[in-house]
Parts: C-alpha cells; structure tokens; sequence
C-alpha cells in the first residue's frame, strides 16, 4: 500500500496544483459571439488572468471577462469608477476631455452616461464596451458592472496558433 501510494503522490500533487491554478491564477477562456471584433473573433482562446481580482487593479480599456446572469462575456473597460463617460461623434470624452482609444473598434453612436441614470459612474462598478459597438451586449443595454462580477482580465491571445500573443 506504501508503495502504491508513493508511485501516485506526484501525479496527486501535480493534479491538485492544477486545479489550484485554474481556479485562483489562470485558466483558458472562449470567446464566444462576435462583440470584441475585430480584436478577438468567436472561438479564439484567451488566457485569463484571475490574479488581478486580488487588488482590483482594473485600467481603461483592458479586456475582462464578466459574470452575467448564467454566462460569461467579454468586453472592454472604458469607463472607471466615479468618472463622466460620454462619446460625441465616435470620440471618447472622459470627465470633459478626448481620450484617444488606440485599438480598432466600431463606430460608437453619442452615448452619455446620463442615459444609466447617473452623472458619474458609481463606486466599485465599470462602463464597459465591446469593439463591435452595433452589436456588442454591454454597459449601454446592462448598465454597469459592478466588480464583483468580473471574473479576471486577459491580455494573451492562445489560439488560434498564428495570433498567439499579446491582445491590444
């Protein structure tokens, strides 16, 4: 029994180290739909990062994935906490002032975030926004996200093998 025992510890270990990362550190997610395009396309795999949960350290414009309702989506942080959101004519306006977005998206329809019921966006909650502003679910239809919620942050691209890296 010793014996045994000794042969299945370090596939035992390596099993519960597994698992341990994915569920506290990092694990693979899908995209699913096509709300992030042209940055992600449906079907691509992203390595999620659940150690930024720790210290909430969420910035504009990283990608996370969110809990919402039974399923999980994918979308952009625009807006932070206690900020004034608007677009006029495709243009980005934070608290007054033209914020450049440097990745490829959609063209965005005059959007104030007046239209949430709020001046500024409230504490421990997000605007986020999918690159596909037509079609994307988000913060403009499901109001904003509240921290809690958001799962992790990806900014690495796994497959398919030809855009393995680093997300814009």
């Amino acid at each position: 029994m010793k014996k045994i025992l000794k042969n299945i510890l370090p596939y035992l270990i390596i099993v519960v180290v597994v698992i341990l990362i994915r569920l506290f550190i990092a694990t693979p997610v899908q995209v699913v739909g096509s709300s992030m395009y042209p940055t992600l396309n449906n079907n691509e795999i992203l390595l999620l990062n659940k150690l930024v949960n720790i210290n909430k350290s969420y910035k504009r414009f990283d990608i996370v994935v969110i809990k919402y309702n039974s399923e999980t989506i994918i979308k952009r942080i625009i807006g932070l906490p206690g900020e004034k959101i608007e677009y006029i004519d495709n243009v980005l306006y934070v608290n007054g002032e033209i914020v450049n977005e440097s990745f490829e998206h959609d063209v965005t329809d005059d959007f104030n975030i007046q239209e949430l019921g709020e001046d500024t966006i409230p504490d421990n909650t997000y605007l986020v926004l999918g690159d596909n502003r037509g079609i994307s679910k988000d913060s403009r239809l499901i109001g904003f996200i509240d921290e809690k919620n958001i799962i992790g942050k990806s900014s690495i691209r796994l497959l398919p093998i030809n855009k393995i890296g680093f997300i814009n």
